[in-house]
């Protein structure tokens, strides 16, 4: 595998973690993998990741803020070895656009379930939640 793209809904909270997650842990393991994420939906594009990813990211030395958002294209499916969906939502739109090679990140240690989208979420608890099932999904996903 050379290459993933993480997908959520608008691309400023869930996949930029993961992004940033997946390009510290391939650093570490001494890989090179490209890593990117975009969004299904438009709403956010050009946007920097939400306040509460770019700080949760941070408490884990993690910089996000640079990242600004961007929503997937059909062309994203043959640039890259693998798309993972962050929750079942997207994966469903994801499939429907033609995506094939397609996996949900909850499939790698969370028994398939759904990141939680924490943009809704009251207060910064969530965000660290997230943080951490996205982190611990992240490392398993390498791993295999």
């Amino acid at each position: 595998m050379k290459s993933i793209l993480f997908v959520c809904l608008g691309n400023i909270c869930r996949s930029p973690i993961a992004e940033g997650v997946a390009k510290k842990l391939i650093k570490e393991g001494g890989h090179t993998i490209t890593v990117d994420s975009a969004g299904t939906g438009s709403w956010h594009v050009g946007e920097p990741p939400c306040k509460h990813s770019v700080a949760v990211a941070r408490n884990h030395d993690i910089d996000i803020a640079p990242l600004r958002a961007r929503q997937v294209k059909k062309e994203d499916f043959k640039s890259f070895d693998l798309i993972v969906a962050l929750d079942q939502n997207n994966y469903r739109d994801l499939k429907a656009l033609g995506c094939q090679n397609l996996v949900k990140l909850g499939d790698y240690g969370y028994n398939g379930a759904d990141v939680p989208d924490p943009y809704f979420f009251d207060g910064f608890e969530g965000f660290e939640h997230v943080y951490t099932m996205i982190e611990s999904c992240v490392k398993e996903l390498l791993k295999r």
